[in-house]
């Protein structure tokens, strides 16, 4: 298999109706599970991120766990999670942000990011863009200097890359 002919979205499943009616749901599990392909995709992202030179990877929780820990490892920094209220242990600095109908907000551990570390905010998909902004938002808030946004998915008929202030990798892209 080699790495310049793999489609990586013929690993990607998707879901209609999931989690509710109206919604396609991208679901990289199916990615995963497969070694090669998703080695591949590890190795792009690596690649696609590595010149930030980022310090650290900034995961959102839950499925930017599953890209930014190996992603870490395989590029030599730290990570640390950014998560839904009352997920983690200590001291932590919070962000609240509106949704299309409500609102929500993620934490980090205040003492996760020294003043000026160069940060890349990692997450599955990159959709309207609101989870994403409130997370640069939130890194900031502790004094990251937020380098790049990267995901595995774009859905680029939603616009949320042109919400984002930092440049953004994403692997594969669909118009939906």
């Amino acid at each position: 298999m080699t790495t310049a002919k793999i489609d990586l979205k013929q690993y990607i499943r998707n879901i209609p109706d999931f989690p509710k009616p109206g919604i396609l749901f991208y679901d990289i599990s199916t990615l995963m599970r497969n070694a090669d392909a998703w080695q591949i995709a590890m190795g792009r992202l690596a690649a696609a991120v590595a010149p930030w030179a980022p310090d650290m990877l900034a995961a959102i929780e839950s499925r930017g766990f599953l890209t930014a820990a190996p992603l870490a490892s395989r590029l030599g920094c730290g990570l640390v999670m950014l998560r839904k209220p009352g997920k983690l242990p200590g001291e932590t600095v919070s962000h609240s942000y509106d949704l299309e109908y409500g609102s929500d907000s993620l934490h980090i551990q205040a003492d996760a990011i020294q003043p000026g570390q160069r940060v890349v905010v990692m997450d599955d998909l990159l959709a309207t863009g609101g989870t994403l902004v409130a997370s640069v938002s939130l890194l900031r808030k502790v004094g990251a200097d937020v380098v790049g946004a990267a995901t595995m998915i774009e859905l680029t008929g939603l616009g949320g890359r042109d919400r984002l202030d930092v440049p953004v990798r994403t692997l594969v892209s669909y118009d939906e």
